[in-house]
């Protein structure tokens, strides 16, 4: 039987336990980022695409972080599951869906993006309308509309004359990772083609050999590493792992893990960057890998690029700073 002395003891212990904590998220809340309006400023989210409420709330978010520090976004940058469920009007999911005004122009208004919104693949944009894949690549060809989306994959050199960063967009929906049978259908789910992920590969081998900006970003949606409720995904590590860090990737951002995280794997060039809460309700973390940050909210990551580093900077769905880091053109990374 436990003791009034021990109660009182363990109750001290609590409450100087819950007093540090409070005060050390305090003091994290004091020390936000400065941001610069000089470089390039890019807002990044990941399985977002519902209409629902949690989307509006990041999307609100970012607005609010744009007005307060008086930016001007270069793009948005949406790292697939760009749109949930099956499209329920009369033509279904088509270039003049809705969905497209209301989830893509109006949800992420010129006012505030008045750049391009450079879209990758998720697993929910080939399985949950049929075509949806191609549906996307169709509507970038609209004079009218933010949307980029040239190919499955395709690369961005930005920052004017002398480009910042080069951005290699790739589609990570392999057959070993999106494709196979449904278990709910029974019916094959649809993926990038062998042939496909052939042509993927030899762009990417090619692109990486050609000369680059001095930062380096790769872009898809599944992550190589994770401390998500997914885990890793063994064949993009086994396909592109050695490619990044014989080519000296600076960063490789992702979504598909419904959270926000940073990832630094011992003796690897790269940084690993998540950021799966613009909208798709969140799931637990189930932590494999020792990492600088994780946590299941949802939110989004601000990335400036200036001439000496990448700095990403995750934030939840309140606007609250959460975890900032620097990727040095050398590869050093300086946390805070």
């Amino acid at each position: 039987m436990t003791d009034h002395a021990t109660l009182s003891r363990r109750r001290a212990i609590q409450t100087l336990f819950c007093s540090s904590a409070a005060l050390a998220l305090n003091l994290r809340a004091l020390a936000q980022t400065q941001v610069s309006a000089s470089g390039l400023h890019f807002f990044c989210i990941g399985d977002f695409g519902t209409g629902g409420a949690d989307q509006k709330k990041v999307s609100a978010a970012m607005q609010g972080f744009i007005a307060k520090h008086n930016l001007k976004p270069d793009a948005l940058l949406c790292l697939g599951d760009n749109f949930y469920s099956k499209d329920k009007s009369p033509a279904g999911f088509t270039i003049e869906s809705p969905r497209w005004k209301n989830e893509i122009e109006d949800m992420y208004p010129a006012a505030s993006f008045p750049g391009p919104i450079y879209g990758v693949l998720g697993n929910h944009d080939y399985h949950d309308n049929a075509g949806g894949q191609d549906v996307q690549l169709a509507y970038s060809k609209k004079s009218s509309t933010r949307w980029k989306m040239p190919a499955k994959w395709f690369r961005l050199d930005l920052g004017g004359e002398k480009p910042l960063v080069t951005v290699l967009c790739l589609d990570s929906n392999l057959p070993a990772v999106s494709g196979g049978v449904d278990k709910k259908t029974r019916k094959p789910r649809a993926s990038l083609t062998a042939a496909e992920e052939q042509e993927q590969l030899a762009w990417l081998e090619n692109e990486l050999k050609k000369s680059r900006a001095p930062f380096t970003l790769v872009v898809a949606h599944h992550p190589l590493y994770s401390n998500g409720d997914h885990g890793d995904t063994k064949a993009l590590i086994s396909q592109w792992e050695g490619l990044f860090q014989q080519h000296k990737v600076h960063a490789y951002l992702c979504g598909h893990d419904h959270d926000l995280q940073h990832l630094e794997l011992e003796g690897r060039y790269t940084s690993h960057i998540l950021s799966g809460g613009g909208g798709a309700k969140t799931r637990e973390m189930e932590v494999s890998h020792k990492a600088p940050f994780g946590r299941q909210t949802h939110g989004f990551t601000h990335l400036h690029i200036s001439g000496d580093a990448m700095r990403f900077t995750h934030y939840d769905a309140d606007g609250a700073q959460l975890h900032t880091f620097a990727k040095k053109q050398d590869g050093k990374v300086v946390i805070g």
